[in-house]
């Protein structure tokens, strides 16, 4: 299966026709058919890492301030204790608990949810451990390699560039704009990326201002790591989404293999 890094930016692309949301729903028709999805969110943080074995996984709105018809979403696609179980054992390096309370925040149903309306395809997340450093979520990412041959599509959700401190409010019905530093940073990003530059990615704190004003907290930076451990030698990488939003976000997205 490939893999998949997704920028998800705001929980209204949920529900909007955009730009975005059109190419979440085209990805979910030209994607080979997944037995079942691994997403890590940028929005279930944990001390310790866990995956959700429950059978039927609950629709959480871990977000304010939005429209009712936003929380009325819901998206019952199941859950998959057996997948959580195979995860577990197939990370060796640390004990990966199973957690039966979390469910599906808006890092994965707003993207999971065009891409396979039907809600038919389980879903299994796995948590970002907050106590951890890059070098450790990389590593943790690549003993999960093998669930791609078993046709697994892993789906990493978050955004390179995220600084909501920084939003340009007065640009909000702007679709494309992002301040010099957002662009040099996902321009950055890429190149690293396009020369397989992992070392870079992973000691991102090292690249300059730029980057740390891309990148003020790492939630939604690490699932970017995830899904580049993924890569295979030979695997291509595709870029889409790539575009600025309100100033401070970058939408883009990437398709390994």
């Amino acid at each position: 299966m490939p893999v998949l890094f997704v920028g998800h930016g705001s929980p209204m692309n949920a529900i909007e026709d955009n730009q975005f949301s059109r190419q979440w729903k085209e990805m979910g028709k030209t994607l080979p058919n997944p037995k079942a999805i691994l997403c890590i969110s940028a929005h279930w943080e944990t001390r310790g890492t866990f995956v959700t074995a429950m059978e039927k996984p609950k629709t959480i709105h871990d977000f304010g301030g939005f429209p009712q018809e936003l929380f009325n979403v819901q998206y019952p696609a199941p859950g998959s204790p057996r997948l959580a179980k195979e995860t577990k054992d197939t990370v060796r390096s640390i004990d990966v608990g199973l957690d039966q309370q979390w469910g599906l925040d808006h890092g994965a149903w707003s993207v999971i949810r065009p891409m396979f309306p039907n809600a038919d395809i389980p879903v299994v997340q796995m948590s970002l451990d907050y106590m951890k450093g890059p070098q450790y979520h990389y590593e943790l990412a690549r003993q999960l390699h093998d669930l791609r041959n078993k046709g697994i599509l892993i789906l990493a959700s978050g955004n390179m560039v995220h600084n909501l401190s920084m939003v340009a409010w007065d640009k909000i019905k702007d679709p494309e704009y992002g301040f010099e530093w957002a662009l040099e940073a996902n321009e950055k990003m890429k190149k690293f990326i396009e020369t397989g530059d992992h070392k870079s990615l992973i000691n991102y704190t090292s690249q300059g201002k730029a980057f740390n004003l891309a990148i003020p907290s790492p939630d939604h930076y690490l699932p970017l790591l995830y899904a580049l451990a993924l890569k295979g030698e030979k695997d291509p990488v595709t870029f889409w989404n790539d575009k600025a939003v309100m100033g401070s976000l970058t939408m883009t997205s990437l398709t390994i293999g």
